[in-house]
C-alpha cells in the first residue's frame, strides 16, 4: 500500500502505531482508532465492556483523551436474539461513558459470528503526543497490567474456570487504561504502546524497531494473572501465542534456563492489556509512585531500553 503523505499527518500508515493522528490546527490534533473482535467471555455485558475498553486503550497510549465513539456490530440476531445484543451494547455504552466520551451511534451487519467494538476519536495537543517511536537508551520499561488473558480465555472456552475466576478475568480486561495514561502524561515519558494481540514481546518488538533500539525484559519482574502460569504449563496456550512467537522468534534471545511457561506467556495475545511505557530512568520512581497512589497495584518495571539497535530483545531471568 502506498504511504500517504500530508503535512498535518502526524502518525499514519508509514510507521505502525496504536492510532492515527492528524493535526487540525497548531494546538489540536485528532487521534483515531478502530478495533473489534469476537467474544472472549460468556457474559454479553462483560463482552461489551471489554471490547469497548480495548478500543479506547489505543487513544490512551497516544497521550490523548477520547471524545466520541461509534459502535461496530456484527451479529446473528435471528440465532442469538435481541436481548443478548442489547446487553453487549449496554456494556459498551457504559464503558464509553466511564471514559468521558460520547457514543454517537454506529453500524451493524448480520453475521453468523458475533463481533463488537468501537471506532474512537480523541484529541491531543500535538506537542503532547506520545508514540511508540521515541524510546531512548536507558529508559525503564513499565507494564501496568498483568499478562495471561489469552491463556485464561482459552481455559474459559474449555470450561476450566469457575464463575468467580471468569468475573475476575473480565474485570481486568474491562479496566480502562485511563488512570495509567493520566499518570504517564503527568510524569512525562518517551514512548508508549498497549499490549494486545501481538503479546508483550510482539508489541515491545514493534516499539523497539520504531525507536531504533534494542531492549531487555526481566522475567522475574513480569506480573502474571492468577493461574496463568499453571494453565500455560498445562499447554492451554491460544494459537495466537504460537503465531506471535514464530513471527518474531529470530529477534528474541532467551538468556539462561528460564521457566518455559513464563516465557510462553510473553507471547500470549492479550485482550485489553496494560500500557507498556518507556520512561526516562530519572522519572521512573515518580511514575511508579504515581501509579501506586492511583491504585494500579500490578504495575511493574519489567526491563529497560538498551542502546541503538534493530529491535532485538533479550529475556533474562532477573
Amino acid at each position: 500500500m502506498k504511504v500517504i503523505e500530508h503535512p498535518d499527518l502526524l502518525v499514519g500508515c508509514g510507521v505502525p502505531d496504536d492510532a492515527g493522528v492528524f493535526r487540525l490546527r497548531p494546538d489540536l490534533a485528532i487521534v483515531q482508532t478502530v478495533d473489534f473482535f469476537t467474544p472472549v467471555v460468556n457474559d454479553p455485558y462483560w463482552f461489551g465492556q471489554i471490547a469497548a475498553a480495548n478500543a479506547l486503550s489505543d487513544i490512551y497510549t497516544m497521550g490523548a483523551t477520547p471524545v466520541t465513539a461509534l459502535n461496530l456490530v456484527a451479529y446473528p440476531v435471528c440465532k442469538l436474539g435481541a436481548d443478548t445484543l442489547k446487553a453487549i451494547l449496554q456494556g459498551g455504552s457504559e464503558k464509553v461513558a466511564e471514559a468521558g466520551a460520547v457514543l454517537l451511534g454506529g453500524h451493524s451487519v448480520e453475521d453468523e459470528e458475533p463481533k463488537y467494538g468501537l471506532s474512537v476519536t480523541g484529541t491531543v495537543h500535538p506537542d503532547q503526543l506520545i508514540t511508540n517511536s521515541d524510546a531512548r537508551e536507558g529508559d525503564l520499561l513499565v507494564l501496568t497490567k498483568p499478562l495471561g488473558t489469552g491463556v485464561l480465555a482459552t481455559a474459559l472456552k474449555g470450561n476450566l474456570l469457575g464463575s468467580h475466576e471468569e468475573e475476575d478475568l473480565a474485570v481486568v480486561m474491562a479496566t480502562l487504561n485511563a488512570t495509567a495514561a493520566e499518570v504517564m502524561c503527568s510524569v512525562g515519558v518517551n514512548a508508549c504502546t498497549d499490549i494486545t494481540g501481538f503479546g508483550l514481546l510482539g508489541h515491545l518488538r514493534e516499539l523497539a524497531v520504531n525507536s531504533g533500539v534494542d531492549a531487555e525484559v526481566h522475567l522475574a519482574s513480569v506480573p502474571f494473572l492468577p493461574r496463568a502460569e499453571e494453565l500455560a504449563e498445562e499447554g492451554l496456550l491460544p494459537a495466537g501465542a504460537y503465531r506471535n512467537r514464530e513471527h518474531i522468534d529470530e529477534h528474541i534471545q532467551i538468556c539462561g534456563n528460564l521457566r518455559q511457561a513464563q516465557v510462553d506467556l510473553l507471547f500470549d495475545p492479550q485482550t485489553s492489556g496494560g500500557l507498556l511505557i518507556a520512561v526516562p530512568a530519572e522519572r521512573g520512581d515518580k511514575l511508579m509512585s504515581g501509579l501506586e497512589q492511583a491504585g494500579i497495584a500490578d504495575a511493574r518495571v519489567i526491563g529497560r531500553v538498551l542502546g541503538s539497535g534493530t529491535g532485538k530483545i533479550k529475556v533474562k531471568g532477573f
